[in-house]
């Protein structure tokens, strides 16, 4: 390319923008890593609250460690009367992710340390988000339903929690396994659209408030977290399994989007999906219905022989959260409440060596010219 007609990588795709440590899809392996770890096998081995701690110091936590971030994160689950009150106001069918972005805009409102972007003051709004996002969550599904906030309760785990505060119960213990899988695969995954733009707002010297807002409102489109609710409406919309794949020949017939399927990092499939098409299929046997997952299995077969592409997690992560008893519009909240924890990890990684983010673009517009006579 000529000095005047640079190349364009549209999408930033195969730019590498920075250094991270944070995590990787190893190229060898095909397998997203947290610090190292497979994520497969923090799924099947550990707690959410582990993984969460892992991201944000490095390793993995001992006993002590952990039970210190487990009671820290429990102590700080309730929000204000102040945020009850915004959260009421808000229009019955405004979308959760609209209501938690704001809600989280809220909370910057009433933090002690919005302004204080030093690492130890960043650590600990991440933790207060982490703790009070599930609330608001919750919260706001409530209201929108004409029923009152269920209070959080500090002695259930992170994820008995999120039932208890969104359904006032906790379910069996199979099905708070197969969440808790769900939140770490989806706690992050690199330079994503919203962790890159949560990065983005973050080397301008912004707050942490301000950039988790970003990634949420980032991560509600459905070519990003949305999609997890586009598939679940796609599988209401095809109804039974006799139809999946005359429904998925019309949609080739009219080059229309799948969604669930492909993803730009990997190749060669998902390294999440077997993981959490594991414990979806788990789901369809604790609640006795396997329609959802049938039709999900002949649609990823159909995609894999007529256009060689693999589902992606939001693929199994629909139908799974749809079973677990979670309404679709609930879906990418959830993703918000796990991916607090990548955000959190990459603002601090970015703050700790930060250079304002600001890429040139390729002027295509009209010669500059002289203003027309009057």
């Amino acid at each position: 390319m000529s000095e005047t007609e640079p190349e364009i990588r549209k999408g930033l795709v195969g730019v590498v923008a920075d250094v991270s440590a944070v995590s990787k899809v190893m190229p060898e392996t095909n397998s997203l890593t947290y610090r190292g770890y497979a994520v497969q096998d923090l799924a099947e081995n550990c707690s959410f609250e582990e993984v969460a701690y892992l991201l944000w110091n490095g390793e993995l936590p001992d006993a002590d460690q952990l039970k210190a971030f487990r009671a820290e994160e429990a102590g700080e689950r309730a929000i204000t009367p102040a945020l009850h009150g915004v959260i009421r106001a808000f229009p019955q069918d405004a979308h959760p992710m609209d209501a938690i972005r704001t809600a989280v805009s809220f909370l910057g409102l009433e933090d002690p340390e919005t302004a204080d972007v030093s690492e130890a003051a960043t650590r600990r709004k991440a933790m207060r988000l982490l703790a009070k996002i599930p609330t608001a969550i919750a919260a706001a599904h409530r209201a929108s339903k004409g029923l009152a906030p269920v209070e959080p309760d500090p002695k259930l785990t992170f994820a008995e929690n999120f039932f208890h505060v969104v359904l006032g119960k906790v379910p069996a213990p199979e099905v708070v396994k197969a969440f808790d899988v769900s939140l770490i695969l989806y706690a992050e995954h690199g330079f994503n659209a919203s962790t890159f733009t949560a990065r983005t707002i973050t080397s301008t010297g912004a707050d942490l408030h301000g950039a988790v807002t970003g990634g949420i409102a980032a991560l509600k489109g459905p070519l990003h977290g949305g999609a997890n609710e586009a598939v679940m409406h796609m599988l209401a919309e095809i109804g039974e399994p006799s139809k999946a794949v005359a429904w998925l020949e019309g949609k080739f017939d009219h080059k229309a989007l799948v969604m669930g399927f492909g993803h730009r990092v990997y190749k060669n499939g998902d390294s999440r999906v077997p993981t959490m098409t594991k414990y979806a299929e788990k789901m369809a046997e604790v609640v006795g219905d396997r329609r959802w997952m049938e039709m999900s299995r002949l649609l990823a077969a159909e995609m894999l022989t007529k256009k060689k592409i693999h589902p992606n997690l939001d693929f199994p992560a629909g139908p799974a959260y749809h079973l677990m008893g979670f309404d679709i519009p609930l879906f990418t909240p959830i993703f918000v409440a796990s991916r607090i924890t990548g955000w959190a990890a990459h603002v601090i990684e970015q703050q700790a060596d930060n250079r304002l983010i600001r890429p040139l673009s390729h002027y295509t517009g009209a010669a500059q010219r002289s203003m027309p006579a009057r």
